[in-house]
């Protein structure tokens, strides 16, 4: 079950980096976009429920997990905001949606290194 959660997560980190910065640099939120970073969401709320039944103790209130409950909310959020921009096609809003899928992603990758990091400790 390790490699599962493992290839998710992984999963979750390629789609949404190609997502968040596919978006930077073409200079728009495209329909495209909301199909990555739903699959983004997707991958990683499998790892984490796959990592979570690993886990001895389940849901831990610690640095990794809280960044990470943190990470997948502000995902959520970012992927249903993303989907309202694009249906509502709001030109200015999809314009500047980069600025708000940066700060997500790097927010995400907190959680993703600290637990990196933790399974390599252990």
């Amino acid at each position: 079950m390790l490699v599962y959660a493992v290839i998710s997560i992984t999963l979750a980190l390629v789609f949404y980096t190609i997502g968040v910065w596919s978006e930077r640099i073409q200079g728009q939120l495209k329909k495209w976009h909301l199909v990555i970073f739903w699959l983004g969401l997707v991958f990683d709320t499998i790892g984490t429920l796959l990592m979570d039944k690993l886990a001895s103790n389940g849901f831990q209130l610690n640095f990794h997990g809280v960044t990470g409950l943190l990470a997948i909310l502000l995902m959520v959020f970012h992927a249903v905001w993303a989907t309202i921009v694009v249906v509502r096609d709001n030109k200015e809003a999809r314009a500047d949606f980069h600025k708000f899928s940066i700060i997500v992603w790097i927010i995400w990758l907190i959680p993703y290194v600290s637990g990196a990091a933790l399974g390599m400790v252990r």
